[in-house]
């Protein structure tokens, strides 16, 4: 890698055993959820990725100390003291609207920056808002920051209009240390969400339904610090799995819990890959051109994640029909259409479709990573294709994936 520009030639087959690293989407939750406790927190598999980085900053900023070894990361909350979290990072992640209910618990006020990110559509934060203010928080709109405040945060029925990951995170955040009982319906169920309420019940949080479209927390006088490890990313898995299938290429991907992976495997057989699983890991094969999916919607989980999108479409393109796919999450997610048709592929999108006519014979070219997801996929089509790729924009891409160059080394790939 060049700077923030990777060159790629193709075509490479992907093969390989790889230990897939942490998840950035159950990392960045927990790390907010260290705020809720005072003591010394222990978290393993904990990604090495610039949201992650970034996150840290905020935690520091609020007054917390943080120490790495290796990727075991050690977080010290009993100094923090500032609910102003002011630091240059708090405008580059989305996730940094986490923050809202953690310290809200802890502090009883909290001041963030708007929070930012990748460019993939409006991502309005009127859920997060809607569902703390029905735990007794109220919100002023500065000109470039958030006030919240609650005297006593307090039990609710909290009814979510969407199944938002990130407004269900706040909730269960704010609702832990809670007087009274909170029942939270229209929850999500992705496996961050259940990995976010495990780890607060290790703290002491008395919470349960979590997986479900129902969680009930009641809240508890204090949290104390924990130990935990973060799973395995099952977006990075996802990405290199379609990697595999673009490239005729046989992957086997170690510590991948199966059932954070949804209708995945499925999915993969039916595009004629030969896949085995267990537990814990999943070994995929392709010795043939990829079938078409003649419609693929996104979907809250356990529906195909938005976050695969991407690497879905750069798949298809290659495949031998037409396929079509749907976005109902973001209204904005099918920016690396464009990219791809630089490569050659047959691919076009409207609004929330896209449609690939497939058989395409990708070429390398000069390639835009626009956002994290797609930056991804254009890695994994430039894998597939004849010739030298050039993807600029790797910052994107070094938000949630620790270290692609290594990870694809491992997987049988010159870079």
């Amino acid at each position: 890698m060049d700077g923030n520009k990777l060159y790629i030639k193709g075509p490479q087959r992907m093969h390989g055993e790889l230990l897939v690293q942490g998840s950035k989407n159950a990392a960045l939750p927990i790390l907010a959820a260290t705020v809720l406790g005072k003591g010394i927190f222990i978290i393993h598999h904990c990604p090495r990725i610039s949201d992650v980085k970034h996150m840290l900053e905020l935690l520091e900023d609020a007054g917390c100390r943080i120490h790495w070894e290796g990727h075991m990361l050690i977080v010290d909350t009993r100094e923090l003291c500032n609910y102003r979290v002011s630091c240059g990072g708090a405008g580059k992640m989305r996730s940094t609207v986490t923050l809202l209910g953690s310290i809200l618990g802890r502090m009883h006020q909290v001041e963030i920056p708007y929070p930012g990110g990748c460019t993939i559509g409006k991502r309005p934060i009127d859920l997060h808002l809607k569902g703390l203010e029905q735990l007794g928080a109220v919100f002023e709109h500065q000109e470039h920051t958030l006030y919240g405040s609650a005297q006593m945060l307090h039990g609710a029925q909290v009814y979510l209009d969407f199944p938002s990951v990130g407004a269900t995170e706040n909730v269960l955040l704010a609702a832990v240390l809670a007087e009274g009982t909170t029942v939270l319906h229209g929850a999500a169920m992705e496996p961050e969400i259940v990995e976010l309420a495990s780890f607060l019940r290790k703290m002491g949080a008395d919470i349960t339904g979590d997986g479900n479209p129902v969680i009930t927390v009641k809240g508890v006088s204090k949290l104390h610090a924990a130990e935990y490890i973060i799973p395995s990313d099952r977006i990075v898995a996802g990405t290199y799995l379609f990697g595999a299938v673009m490239t005729r290429g046989e992957v086997r991907l170690l510590h991948v819990p199966i059932s954070h992976l949804g209708h995945l495997p499925e999915l993969l057989e039916q595009m004629g890959a030969v896949v085995e699983a267990e537990e814990d890991w999943i070994h995929v094969r392709m010795e043939r051109q990829c079938r078409p999916i003649p419609y693929m919607v996104t979907a809250p989980f356990p529906g195909f994640p938005t976050d695969l999108q991407s690497a879905l479409v750069a798949a298809l393109s290659t495949a031998s029909g037409t396929s079509f796919i749907e976005e109902k999450i973001f209204e904005a997610r099918f920016q690396i259409v464009e990219e791809l048709q630089k490569m050659g592929a047959s691919v076009v999108s409207e609004d929330s479709f896209a449609l690939m006519d497939g058989n395409a014979k990708l070429h390398g070219a000069r390639v835009e990573a626009k956002e994290l997801r797609g930056g991804a996929a254009l890695i994994m089509a430039a894998l597939a294709a004849e010739g030298e790729t050039c993807i600029s924009g790797m910052e994107y891409v070094c938000r949630g994936y620790e270290d692609i160059n290594s990870d694809l080394k491992k997987l049988g790939i010159v870079v």
